[in-house]
Order: structure tokens, then sequence, then C-alpha cells
């Protein structure tokens, strides 16, 4: 079922029309970047219980700010990546250590909601971020001809003993997702298997969130900037 979401969520739009006010008083800029995120109205994720369960449509409409807001984050800023690459002869375990370098928070006056939508017991919203001078820089650089471009899809499990939280959950698909672009990418350009490598990554768009045979799934492109690769033959 779909369902246009109109007056009786008050509550909700007025946060929404605060923001967009918030918005209009920065002005001038007119770079805008845009993603769609869903949220559940009845969460049940790596088996848990969302504490929350069942969500209203304010409460549903915070969290998918609060996702846009992590995703915008990884777009602009990206993370610094450590990555061991790993070797089973060898027996060192694949590691991927992101940090992210910037954070778009929640109630940020660049971000807003253009459109909302109730389907298939979700709330649908589609997000824009409006970005001042310094955030356009950083995501021109993340936009230049020396930063290389990767995609893979990542996924969290179906079951943890901790409850990860929903959001800590998606943070979990996209950075096993960032884990199989990196290594994919040094397989298709490096002769020798490195190591460890070092750099930085960015996401190029929001990551398409979906179920997979009961795991978390994100399907996402990134920018990677190399600054250090280190082979085996050094140790």
């Amino acid at each position: 079922m779909t369902l246009k979401v109109f007056c009786p969520f008050f509550l909700f739009f007025s946060v929404i029309f605060s923001l967009s006010a918030q918005v209009g008083e920065r002005g001038n800029h007119e770079y805008v970047i845009r993603g769609e995120v869903f949220v559940e109205f009845e969460p049940i994720y790596a088996g848990h219980v969302d504490k929350e369960y069942p969500l209203d449509v304010t409460k549903a409409g915070t969290r998918a700010l609060e996702e846009a807001a992590l995703f915008f984050s990884a777009m602009i800023y990206g993370w610094s990546f450590y990555y061991d690459v790993g070797e089973r002869a060898r027996r060192i375990d694949e590691k991927l250590e992101l940090n992210l370098l910037g954070e778009i928070k929640f109630g940020s006056p660049g971000l807003r909601v253009t459109e909302t939508e109730i389907r298939d017991r979700c709330l649908w919203v589609w997000a824009d971020y409006q970005l001042n001078d310094s955030e356009q820089r950083r995501l021109q650089v993340w936009r230049s001809g020396t930063v290389r471009n990767a995609q893979a899809t990542g996924y969290a499990p179906s079951y943890l003993e901790e409850d990860p939280g929903w959001l800590g959950l998606r943070k979990i698909a996209i950075e096993d997702a960032a884990r199989s672009a990196i290594r994919a990418m040094l397989r298709g350009s490096e002769r020798n298997r490195p190591k460890e490598v070092t750099g930085s990554i960015s996401l190029a768009a929001f990551p398409r969130i979906y179920v997979d045979s009961g795991r978390l799934s994100a399907a996402a492109r990134f920018r990677v900037q190399i600054t250090e690769i280190i082979p085996f033959a050094a140790y």
C-alpha cells in the first residue's frame, strides 16, 4: 500500500518546516545533493526487536533524517581507512578500520526533507543537503581525477548477540561494502597482493539498503584515494 503523507502528521512536518526555514536563512548556496532513505515502522534486526517498536511517523521521520545525515557526511567528508588485506596461508586476518573525517548532524541548517511517502510498512524520505563553500570544495576533491571509483555490496550478520541499534546495523553493512570495494579495486590494479593499504574513501551516492536472505545488505558506490601501499616484501 502506498500513502502520501499529508496533514495528519503535523508534528513530523513541524520538524521539517523548521529545518527548511533554517536552510532559507543561509541562502547564497545553490549546490545541493540528495538521496532517499527508508525507515521500517516495525523494525526487527539481527535477532532483536527495536526498543521503540513500533515507531510512529514522527520517530520514523527523525530516524530518516539521522540516517540521511550519516550518508551526507560520508559523501562530503568520507573516512580515512587502514586496510590489512590479510592472507589465510599466513594466518593473517583481513581487517578494515574506518574513521569518519567529519559529521553532519541531525538539525544541521543544510539538511531538509523534500518528499515523504508511506509504502510497504515503511516511511520513505527524500532528503536534500545544501552545501556551504567549504563543503563544496571537499566534494569537488572527491570528484577529482586522482580519485578512483569502486563499488560493492556489503552485509551485516543476520544475528548479533548484542543489539547494534538500527543505525549501527546499517553502518556494519556499509563498512563491509567498503571493505569489499577496496579489496576488489586492489585486485584489479595491483600485480602483487599488498599487505597493508591506507587512504580515504567516501560514498559516491546514498547506498541501496535492502534485506537479502535475512541479512541487511548495502549496495554502494565509493570514491577511493590511496595514500600508501605496503607490500608483503616489507615484512
